[in-house]
């Protein structure tokens, strides 16, 4: 295969844009949380970079496309630091079916490795050791992460070679399974285990920079067109739907949150705004490429009103999900994965396809809750009495910001008063 060097142009900015999603959701989530914890917020993003990016190129990638053991995994040995996956036996590089190089991929599949284990820590805000969630990030990205991206896009069991195939092959365009619902389904077993916040349900915890809360969500929309359009794997067509179908359903899924909120509580907020942005891109992820842009509509306002709703059972069944990860990942995730079964224009319902593509977006759904909630468990109670999740109560009473990385995001500003410093 020769080099296409527009498709490799492209895959490398997308593979850029996914890489700023990250920086984006450390802007949107810490923006979420009190300004005492902001700081310990956003470095768990970036401590998700970090661990992510070095385990990614030493077994990260041959775990998720290596030579396949049982249907779940690929051999971590197969391709270990990226030994035979970069260069053919001339010494040149390998190039894919696309005409991009091997190489180019494999810093693209990292960066969704990077983001789904990110996305978790929002379950988790305000109370949980650095040290202890570094550990986690690298032994759920290898144990939960890479099987189920094995799993889904790299010939395994939920794949189009997996056995369900036989009914329709899975889809999953660009990680509703492997990213949303794995993330979704992780922060949910997490919240329960490190249990809830000091004052949760009876103190106010609102944002304490909306401002930043809609700056993250706009980085996070920008570079989601690298997520769903780079997962076309060329500049084409496919691309193109991807692209046209994210902002759509992204721009519906904002109206339906925004309905809800009016009807249900008199105001449309911005944070309910930045939400629905959010809402929308998890739910087309799964779909952008097998639904047409008018079907992308009803993707986008559904997931707009169910992640509205769900957000608020947090309250009524007394888990702590802090900044919404289950409310909006899992929910709008799953609502992605089973929606193509309807709107498949080639295989949904709605379109003349029969059950068959339904039943089997829902199998797989169901497989990547079940497989996620099972190993973030073992890894979560693995930990809680060797390394322990919890600070200190005065640490997270305090300000955990101060206690954890001796720092403060707004030095010198306290309740919104600048503190004037006393001279002698």
């Amino acid at each position: 295969m020769e080099l296409d060097t527009g498709a490799t142009a492209w895959m490398l900015t997308s593979a850029s844009l996914v890489l700023l999603m990250t920086p984006g959701l450390a802007l949107f989530y810490g923006g979420m949380v009190r300004g005492k914890s902001v700081l310990n917020m956003m470095m768990m993003s970036f401590g998700a970079i970090a661990v992510t990016g070095v385990i990614y190129v030493l077994w990260g990638w041959s775990m998720s496309y290596g030579s396949d053991i049982g249907g779940i995994i690929g051999n971590p040995f197969d391709q270990f630091a990226l030994q035979g996956a970069i260069y053919d036996e001339a010494g040149n590089f390998l190039i894919d079916d696309f005409g991009v190089p091997g190489i180019v991929g494999v810093g693209f599949q990292a960066t969704f490795a990077i983001i789904t284990v990110a996305l978790i820590s929002g379950a988790i805000a305000d109370r949980v050791k650095f040290g202890t969630w570094m550990v986690f990030a690298g032994l759920w990205v290898t144990f939960a992460y890479f099987p189920m991206a094995h799993m889904v896009w790299g010939g395994g069991l939920l794949s189009g070679d997996g056995p369900f195939a036989s009914i329709a092959a899975p889809i999953d365009f660009a990680g509703g399974t492997v990213v949303h619902i794995n993330a979704g389904a992780a922060a949910l077993v997490l919240a329960l285990v490190v249990g809830k916040r000091k004052g949760f349900g009876t103190e106010p915890m609102r944002p304490h920079n909306l401002t930043l809360v809609m700056l993250g969500a706009a980085l996070l929309w920008f570079g989601w067109f690298g997520f769903n359009g780079g997962s076309a794997f060329t500049a084409d067509g496919f691309a193109g739907l991807a692209w046209v179908n994210t902002t759509t359903a992204t721009a519906a899924a904002v109206i339906g949150w925004l309905v809800v909120e009016k009807l249900r509580d008199g105001s449309a907020t911005s944070l309910g705004a930045a939400s629905g942005v959010v809402a929308g891109l998890v739910a087309i992820t799964p779909a952008a490429g097998s639904v047409s842009p008018f079907g992308s509509i009803f993707v986008g306002v559904i997931a707009g009103v169910l992640s509205a709703y769900a957000v608020g059972l947090k309250y009524k069944l007394g888990y702590d999900d802090s900044l919404d990860v289950v409310g909006v990942h899992l929910v709008a995730g799953l609502w992605g994965t089973l929606s193509i079964g309807f709107l498949a224009t080639e295989t949904g319902l709605f379109y003349g396809g029969g059950v068959n593509q339904l039943a089997v977006q829902a199998i797989i759904a169901v497989v990547a809750v079940v497989f996620s909630a099972v190993v973030t468990f073992v890894l979560a109670i693995i930990l809680k009495p060797t390394l322990g999740w919890r600070v200190s109560e005065e640490a997270e009473v305090n300000g955990i910001d101060l206690a954890v990385h001796s720092e403060s995001a707004y030095e010198g500003i306290q309740s919104g008063s600048v503190i004037k410093e006393v001279r002698a």
